[in-house]
């Protein structure tokens, strides 16, 4: 006996106005949520980006090929009903962001750490008014309350679709700094995830690295990307 899978059962998913933004249809069905709420996002561009997604579904539907859409869901279902708890949980890696633990040695890693970590600590600081205490080895530093406060409020000020794309980016990246700075539209999400993995490359280069540990960095970078796309697609204006 089989287990049930979902089947593609409409011709056209296409991205159509719904109210003060935009929602997907499937012929005439409207995409929902798995809470069942209405699927509806800020832009023409997401919608649009998620109807591409449901139009390349073959026969059977398959989620882990639609993460746009998986996006929009946990905007809608997870973080917009907890926004306050979401927030508490992205800012608290303002108290203990890893770029402000540095090694002691060797003068190598030192020296990389330096180079990628500084600006960012800089930017922070020019862009938010929050100056980080930086230190070496991995024993805890209270950061200044002053500034943990200013990256909370950086944090606070955003909606839930943003707040949902944030939240990976922190994440995936250990670094609140990481992840403010690429919801800035000049970013180099490509750089700022190379930035993230000093460490982990500084190993891999030392002492080799295994097709396992390869691999889940690789899946790391792409849900990263993703994240980043994510965030412009919300916020996309029309230059």
């Amino acid at each position: 006996m089989t287990g049930w899978v979902p089947k593609r059962f409409w011709k056209e998913a296409r991205a159509v106005a719904e109210g003060p933004g935009f929602a997907v249809r499937l012929d005439d069905r409207p995409v929902r949520t798995p809470a069942k709420a209405l699927l509806v996002v800020p832009t023409a561009e997401l919608a649009g980006a998620i109807a591409a997604e449901w139009n390349a579904q073959d026969k059977i539907i398959t989620p882990e090929a639609m993460p746009m859409t998986r996006s929009a869901n946990a905007a809608i279902d997870k973080v917009a009903p907890n926004i306050a708890g979401v927030v508490a949980e992205i800012a608290g890696y303002g108290a203990t962001d890893h770029l402000c633990y540095r090694a002691e040695a060797p003068g190598d890693l030192v020296a990389r750490q330096v180079d990628a970590w500084d600006p960012l600590v800089a930017w922070a600081e020019a862009t938010h008014g929050a100056r980080l205490t930086v230190t070496t080895g991995v024993m805890h530093v209270a950061q200044p309350s002053d500034s943990v406060q200013r990256l909370r409020q950086a944090v606070a000020g955003l909606g839930p679709f943003t707040l949902t794309a944030l939240h990976d980016l922190v994440a995936l990246s250990g670094s609140l700094i990481i992840g403010l700075r690429a919801l800035h539209a000049d970013a180099d999400i490509d750089g700022l995830w190379q930035v993230s993995r000093i460490d982990e490359d500084w190993q891999a280069e030392k002492w080799g690295q295994d097709d396992e540990a390869a691999a889940t960095a690789a899946e790391k970078r792409r849900a990263f990307n993703h994240a980043a796309r994510f965030h412009r697609l919300v916020n996309f204006t029309a230059s």
